[in-house]
């Protein structure tokens, strides 16, 4: 353990401590921005989690070690060119000494080794449209599935069927809980989605949830939190996952792909709303970890 991940200072002294900290994944800084704009989006949501009283724990594979808290300066080296992690993939990119960006998944098994069990995130992973041609479901949702942990986001991708990811959610025991909304956000449009499985009000009862949800032996609860900015943008979807198929990419090149043409044809509207929503989302999150430390704080 010692060898293959290496807890940064600051994390490391916050969670001895006890204090509130928020994970981070690197595939936004590598595939979710052309350069240098993925970089900046990494430290802006780094900022909110810190203004929100947390600590941020950047995660990413840097030469054969998983790094929980990556100092700044290293968030240049997640190039497009950096492989894209979910869980199966931590061991291999450390023992392979390969430049590795974690998916949501990839930063939730990774920060459940340190004990982290809080992240930020734009998206979750989730079934692709079409399913079951190409038979593609996210590993997002089997982290989510096994792991005990708080994931704010604007929902699920929009590339993907939402109504069939948030059946397989249900299927899998994983709480949708809208925060301040009856539905789930649709990514880029805070309305239009399916029901949530409850509307939250404060992040104070969200943290009472978790900490109930878990001591039931419970697994992650995704929150969705709407964008601040709705935009439509549902035709320009449906045309870049044509345009995925036609070029024959699957798997984990559809997500690059289609942010990449979204924020092409958008004229970069698509990029401006998916950096805003993300760093909204991370200093959710952080107000949750904190929320959840000042709970355990009345109890001791």
């Amino acid at each position: 353990m010692l060898d293959l991940i290496h807890v940064g200072e600051e994390v490391a002294a916050a969670l001895e401590d006890e204090q509130a900290v928020v994970a981070l994944e690197t595939t936004l800084v590598a595939h979710g921005f052309p350069a240098p704009d993925g970089v900046e989006v990494g430290l802006a949501s780094e900022a909110a989690v810190r203004a929100a009283g947390a600590v941020p724990a950047t995660i990413g594979v840097l030469d054969g070690t998983i790094h929980v808290g990556l100092p700044a300066a290293a968030l240049e080296r997640f190039t497009p060119g950096a492989r894209k992690l979910g869980p199966r993939d931590l061991a291999v990119c450390a023992v392979q000494q390969a430049v590795g960006a974690t998916t949501v998944g990839g930063t939730l098994a990774a920060a459940a080794a340190v004990g982290i069990r809080f992240m930020g995130t734009g998206g979750l992973g989730g079934v692709h449209r079409g399913f079951p041609t190409p038979p593609d479901v996210s590993a997002d949702l089997g982290a989510a599935a096994r792991i005990p942990a708080v994931i704010a986001s604007s929902g699920v991708k929009s590339l993907l069927d939402v109504p069939a990811t948030m059946e397989l959610l249900e299927t899998l025991g994983v709480p949708v809980l809208g925060f301040r909304t009856d539905t789930m956000p649709l990514f880029y449009a805070a309305e239009g989605g399916p029901p949530v499985s409850a509307r939250v009000e404060s992040v104070e009862e969200i943290a009472r949830i978790a900490d109930a949800h878990w001591q039931l032996g419970g697994n992650s609860l995704l929150v969705g939190r709407p964008p601040s900015e709705s935009i439509e943008v549902e035709t320009l979807i449906a045309a870049a996952v044509a345009a995925a198929t036609e070029a024959g990419i699957s798997g984990q090149g559809v997500t690059p792909f289609v942010l990449s043409y979204l924020h092409e044809h958008s004229d970069g509207e698509t990029r401006r709303v998916n950096r805003d929503l993300i760093v909204a989302n991370a200093g959710l999150a952080a107000e949750i970890a904190v929320a959840h430390a000042a709970l355990w704080q009345e109890l001791l």
